[in-house]
């Protein structure tokens, strides 16, 4: 029997089911939402049956649409496990890899190594994006993410990579002008840079523990670095982001002593979705980039 159900317009209506909408798919897939409408319709008409109820407010499933995207998505990982195990019997590890990581790590930490990277795997489609909060991996069709801090979700393979120490850092500039503080106690009478909307970002390891009420907010830690560069206030951030800050001198440790370590917030790890198969793309890129990384 031939199959007439194209693999484009099968992957378009997962990342519709997904996404829960016509325009976050387009968005997902980088397409025109025209296009993607097209694909499900297209899938309807040679199946002869609807798959998806369509209301101004929500997309849901028909039964006929609920087994049908099952057995598809099941057909799609077959296929594309098959394809990786061919390209792992030839020994060259190729396809798309996308690979997701807040800002700071992304820019301080994957971008040095992508040229190194890249020139030992050239059949590897690199996608860097960065996300500021916890993305869900299937609706965002990523591959692997790097998560900062203790781990939430049981659904996760995760692959440890380090420990990277937190600092409570200021520019020179800031601590002529204000000072450097002797004690946690004297923290209240400084300028404290912070984060906005994730309050337990904001509650300090020290010894005892403190919860800081910033002065001057952002919801990214490299925004955050840049205020602190600029001689804004004292803020707490990641060895791996502010490593060639320290050691050039732009900025300086305080309290370093009072900080709590190791604590969970140190932690990194690489996640991704436990039915899928490790895939030789994967491995060969947290392999390159375990050793490489600089964490602290």
């Amino acid at each position: 029997m031939a199959i007439v159900s194209r693999t484009e317009d099968l992957e378009i209506l997962l990342a519709v089911i997904d996404s829960g909408s016509f325009s976050a798919a387009a968005r997902n897939l980088d397409i025109q939402v025209a296009r993607v409408s097209r694909a499900v319709s297209r899938l309807e008409q040679e199946l002869d049956c609807t798959l998806l109820n369509r209301t101004t407010r929500k997309l849901e499933l028909t039964e006929e649409g609920r087994q049908f995207s099952e057995q598809a998505r099941a057909g799609l990982d077959r296929l594309a496990e098959a394809e990786e195990n061919i390209r792992a019997l030839r020994g060259i590890p190729a396809g798309r890899l996308r690979v997701d990581a807040a800002t700071p790590f992304m820019l301080h930490q994957l971008v040095p190594l992508v040229p190194g990277f890249r020139e030992r795997y050239p059949q590897i489609k690199l996608e860097l994006v960065a996300s500021e909060s916890i993305i869900d991996l299937i609706e965002r069709r990523t591959d692997l993410a790097i998560r900062i801090g203790a781990l939430q979700d049981s659904n996760l393979h995760a692959r440890f990579l380090g420990r990277s120490p937190l600092h409570i850092v200021a520019s020179p500039d800031y601590l002529e002008k204000h000072g450097t503080p002797q004690g946690p106690e004297a923290l209240g009478r400084h300028q404290i840079i912070g984060f906005v909307d994730a309050p337990h970002l904001n509650r300090w390891p020290l010894s005892p523990p403190m919860t800081v009420i910033p002065s001057l907010s952002s919801s990214s830690g490299e925004t955050i670095r840049q205020l602190c560069l600029d001689g804004q206030g004292l803020a707490l951030l990641s060895d791996f982001m502010i490593c060639d800050d320290l050691a050039s001198g732009r900025l300086i440790k305080v309290l370093d002593e009072r900080i709590t370590t190791p604590n969970n917030r140190e932690l990194v790890h690489a996640v991704y979705y436990r039915n899928t198969t490790l895939s030789s793309r994967i491995t060969a890129f947290l392999d390159y980039i375990g050793p490489r990384l600089r964490l602290g």
